[in-house]
């Protein structure tokens, strides 16, 4: 199955439809908290006055509590700015097809802290599709910018590091 999502021309167009819808809806909430005023302030606090809990009544997360009550909400104004630039650029780079896995990486990323401040959403949903074009890797933009994108960088990385594209680092390697 990984091999078919890997490599697949079929699974690459089902990954450009999937992408696609996945991309709308990042780039979409992006534009409308950049165009309408987002403030992430009254999440936060809300988050951290209601956070998930136990049963028992023990925080679930308690590190991301932390979190929030002494980073995010002291820095409420740069969150204002990441959370819908960072939607509109994944959105951006899922339609495009640009750093394809990268941009689903971070929207999986997003969900999840959104996840684990308690709103539950779409949030599953839009982890569920972003895992199969991450798990896809470059057969995700396949029909999109990366077949023009992902050659290019490998040839630059492999300029950088003083080797062709694809071959592997000479010298320097520890033996056991």
């Amino acid at each position: 199955m990984v091999k078919w999502i890997r490599e697949n021309k079929i699974a690459a167009v089902l990954l450009l439809l999937v992408r696609v819808y996945l991309g709308w809806e990042w780039m979409t909430a992006g534009w409308h908290k950049l165009t309408g005023g987002f403030d992430a302030t009254g999440f936060l606090k809300g988050a951290v006055a209601k956070p998930v809990m136990e049963k028992t009544g023990d925080l679930v997360y308690p590190n991301f509590v932390a979190f929030l009550n002494h980073f995010a909400l002291p820095n409420a104004k740069l969150f204002n700015v990441l959370i819908p630039l960072g939607e509109f650029l994944v959105g951006l780079g899922l339609i495009l097809g640009c750093l394809t896995a990268t941009a689903a990486f971070f929207g999986m990323l997003m969900n999840f802290m959104f996840l684990y401040a308690g709103t539950v959403s779409t949030n599953p949903w839009l982890v569920m599709l972003g895992i199969f074009i991450v798990v896809a890797g470059a057969n995700g933009g396949k029909f999109g910018a990366d077949y023009f994108v992902l050659p290019y960088l490998r040839k630059v990385f492999g300029k950088m590091f003083h080797r062709e594209a694809g071959q592997l680092p000479k010298g320097n390697v520890i033996q056991r």
